[in-house]
């Protein structure tokens, strides 16, 4: 596994314990939460005010701010685009 490769396993597994409990998703266990998995609507069943919430964990956490909500919606479709998103922007 290449170092890209770890760095974003890692930041996966730290978004999904972050939603689950920034979002208290009671009886959702993060390790079982899939990285391709939709986040929103038919998928995990979030909603506009958690996407808001993980808005706030990106910048807790990352020191990100989300400011273009088209960018932001592509973003926050799954776990692996969440993940791929903070991988680019903490290293620009």
């Amino acid at each position: 596994m290449d170092q890209k490769e770890q760095e974003l396993s890692e930041i996966r597994k730290k978004l999904k314990e972050l939603i689950v409990t920034g979002l208290s998703l009671e009886g959702v266990d993060p390790k079982l939460i899939k990285d391709d998995e939709i986040l929103f609507g038919e998928g995990l069943g979030l909603d506009s005010l958690d996407a808001v919430e993980i808005v706030v964990l990106l910048q807790r956490n990352w020191g990100l701010e989300v400011k273009d909500m088209k960018e932001g919606q592509k973003a926050f479709s799954s776990i692996n685009t969440l993940a791929n998103y903070v991988y680019d922007h903490i290293k620009k």
